[in-house]
């Protein structure tokens, strides 16, 4: 009798357990999905705006479902703000700076991986303050550097200013996964004769492929994203305009063409988009070797 009690008690304690951890899970779920909503409505909302009539985009309010399924603005969008000219730029802008970001910030962080100087922490924390400066404190003397180079006005003024702000984070992220690469590796390539650039070239950077993937995503949102640094350095020259510069055209006197806005926000936002899907399987191991 009383063993039949004791099963009895204890199917009813896993039976409560059960329910418990299916309520868990479905409140977490609601939770989550509640959350993602939040993120992506207002892209679905763009996306629904970037479709709408001119009418129909100020009566339906929040509506996702467009009045009007209105194609032609895309192609509007594109050719009354020069959106070809810009879309250019940008990918000329994006990829050197890209390039040269992965570049230099990698090799930065292999010599600070690699090499024990004196005062280096020191050196670290000093540099490491520099990210809390606002860009805005520094447009100045930047600027005149810029005249100085005689680079005012063009597309490279854009490429060198806009990538040195992201160097020091980015060098960062490279230092930490370089100090999770296995060591006697690199060790076993110097006792075979390697020189520091072979270092790099041929044994550090071919295993650092998820951290590249990763500086590569970021430092192209970052770039093709930016707004001020290409407003202030092309501001003589309205042709070496980026895409976010552009979207400026949209915005008249006396009124502002929201759906063309919405048409060329999406047209702007869907390079980014494609990077991510084709680089996030490296982007979650990049960031995990980057912080350990």
């Amino acid at each position: 009798m009383s063993t039949t009690l004791d099963t009895s008690v204890s199917q009813t304690t896993r039976s409560q357990r059960r329910i418990r951890i299916q309520l868990d899970r479905v409140l977490t779920h609601l939770v989550l999905w509640s959350i993602g909503v939040l993120y992506i409505y207002p892209f679905l909302w763009m996306l629904a705006g970037s479709l709408k009539s001119v009418g129909g985009f100020f009566t339906e309010g929040l509506s996702i479902i467009p009045d009007a399924w209105r194609w032609q603005n895309y192609i509007d969008a594109w050719t009354q703000a020069n959106f070809g000219t810009y879309f250019g730029n940008t990918v000329f802008v994006a990829f050197w700076i890209v390039l040269l970001t992965n570049i230099f910030s990698s090799m930065a962080a292999c010599a600070l991986a690699r090499t024990q100087l004196p005062g280096k922490k020191v050196f670290l924390a000093i540099i490491t303050l520099t990210l809390f400066l606002p860009r805005g404190y520094t447009i100045i003397p930047i600027y005149e550097i810029i005249l100085w180079l005689g680079l005012n006005d063009t597309l490279w003024a854009v490429v060198l200013v806009d990538m040195s702000g992201g160097l020091i984070f980015f060098t960062f992220l490279y230092f930490g996964f370089f100090t999770t690469i296995n060591r006697e590796i690199q060790e076993a390539a110097i006792i075979d004769g390697a020189s520091f650039p072979r270092l790099y070239w041929n044994i550090v950077m071919p295993l650092s492929t998820p951290m590249i993937a990763t500086v590569t995503l970021f430092s192209f949102r970052d770039s093709w994203n930016e707004f001020f640094i290409p407003l202030v350095f092309t501001l003589g020259r309205p042709e070496l305009r980026t895409l976010t510069v552009g979207m400026a055209a949209f915005v008249g006197e006396n009124s502002t063409d929201w759906t063309l806005m919405c048409a060329g926000a999406v047209i702007t936002i869907l390079p980014i988009v494609v990077v991510f899907v084709f680089l996030q399987r490296y982007f979650i191991e990049g960031i995990a070797g980057a912080v350990k």
